[in-house]
This record gives C-alpha cells, structure tokens and sequence, in this order.
C-alpha cells in the first residue's frame, strides 16, 4: 500500500557531505512524523533525526550540528543532508514514515530498505 524508497548513499571520504531523500509512494492520505535511522554492521538500529508534521526537528547527540533533516511534503519526501561525515557515519541508512492511508484510519509506520553510506579514505 505504501512504500519507501531512500537513495543518495553511496562512498565518501571523511569531511564529505551526502544528501540522502525518501519517497513516499502508493495510498498516502498524508504523513506525520517522519525519521532517519541507522544501523552499522554488528550494531542496532538508531534513531539519527526525527522531524514532525510541523518541522519540529530533533537529532542524535552524534550528529548534532553536522546533520540536518528535512521534509517537502508536495513530494511526501524526507531528506538528510550530512555534512562533515565520519567513519563512524558508515551504516545502512532508513527512513520511517508515520503515515494515513485514509483520514478515518489510524496511522502506520512504514520503513524503506535503506541506503548504504560509507565513510572512509
């Protein structure tokens, strides 16, 4: 019914920028909150930014002033621009949408399948 697809991943040397996109697509009535998470090899998953319907914005202490999320929702589109990128930045990145199908039906949450960012020289 809905589905999410991240893209703008790729290989990036250490103080590169990147800027990653998620688009909504199928039976969207409209979007709420909508996040970036991270998960790197052996680790779990975690929340890297989180914006509202209402572009609240909060981020991990991690990439607190490198990081910088945002939203058009013309396009029910998510983005995260990453500046200043570290090894430690290398992970699958996804993207989470709380969306409405219709107005009457309670909200889901949806995940894409992420996009590869890798840091290293």
């Amino acid at each position: 019914q809905v589905q999410l697809v991240e893209s703008g991943g790729g290989l990036v040397q250490p103080g590169g920028s990147l800027r990653l996109s998620c688009v909504a697509s199928g039976q969207v009535y409209t979007i709420g909150n909508m996040a970036w998470y991270r998960q790197g090899p052996g680790t779990q998953r975690e929340v890297v930014a989180t914006i509202t319907n209402t572009g609240s914005a909060n981020y991990a202490d991690s990439v607190k002033g490198r990081f910088t999320i945002s939203r058009d929702d013309a396009k029910n589109t998510v983005y995260l621009q990453m500046d200043n990128l570290k090894p430690e930045d290398t992970a699958n990145y996804l993207c989470y949408a709380q969306v409405w199908i219709v107005h009457y039906v309670p909200p889901n949450g949806y995940w894409g399948l992420g996009t590869q960012v890798t840091v290293s020289s």
